[in-house]
């Protein structure tokens, strides 16, 4: 079963994709789990190019908080 998650930084934060190397801001986390015991099986983040744009989706422990000049 699918459910949002906790996100990692405030929505809208930007973050880095180190899968991709694209950043962007942090939308949502969507958790899959084990119906059965609710265990997590994975957990994805959506991200939005900043200023708009199609978003795409990465595990979650892709990603970090963004260096910031």
């Amino acid at each position: 079963m699918f459910d949002h998650g906790t996100l990692p930084y405030p929505q809208g934060t930007l973050v880095e994709d180190r899968a991709s190397g694209r950043t962007g801001e942090l939308q949502d986390v969507i958790e899959e789990r084990l119906k059965d015991s609710g265990r997590i099986v994975s957990r994805t983040a959506y991200i939005r190019p900043r200023g708009g744009g199609i978003e795409w989706d990465t595990p979650l422990d892709h990603i970090r908080r963004a260096e910031t000049d």
